[in-house]
């Protein structure tokens, strides 16, 4: 279940790459809702994204709490450059934070709007175009699928170019 010197465990791996396809779903959604013309094709996408968003919710404080009380992250792996593990170190903090200000300022924008009344009630669907959060939810969005594409990328480089074990490592128990 815990990770070891060398491998994520079993509860690292299920929460991350559980939160990935999560956050895949989240971008998709988000992005798809946000260039829909059509309110009724609009509502629909966003009664995916918003319970979809809060179970990324709880699985980032789960996450938080399970490194923070129960765990520890493996080592580096041998041979990584400092300047590697100092930049890898930074992408996960800024994942975390872009993912934080995301839900952040989702909740914010549903919570303003009325939205859930409208998607899981009789509500009309508020126009979320104008509310403050709109520009820096959709620019967060932007940021983290960056973000996203970069880890993703440095992973497979290492797998795929360095073949060493920083991929494998979050991919199964072997390491």
């Amino acid at each position: 279940m815990k990770s070891t010197a060398d491998t994520y465990g079993a509860v690292a791996r299920l929460v991350h790459w559980g939160s990935a396809l999560l956050i895949l779903v989240l971008l998709g959604t988000g992005f798809c809702a946000g260039y829909a013309e059509d309110p009724a094709t609009k509502a629909a996408v966003l009664r995916v994204h918003l319970p979809v968003a809060i179970l990324v919710l709880m699985l980032t404080l789960v996450r938080l709490v399970w490194w923070w009380r129960f765990d520890r992250r493996p080592g580096p792996v041998a041979g990584i450059p400092p300047w590697q593990e100092r930049v890898a170190h930074w992408t996960h903090r800024g994942l975390y934070l872009l993912l934080v200000l995301l839900l952040a300022s989702g909740i914010t924008m549903s919570a303003i709007s009325g939205l859930p009344d409208a998607l899981f009630g009789t509500a009309p669907l508020p126009d979320l175009s104008d509310l403050p959060p709109r520009a820096g939810h959709g620019l967060g969005a932007r940021l983290l699928a960056a973000a996203i594409a970069l880890h993703a990328g440095a992973a497979l480089y290492h797998h795929w170019v360095l073949r060493d074990r920083t991929f494998r490592r979050m991919w199964s128990a072997r390491g």
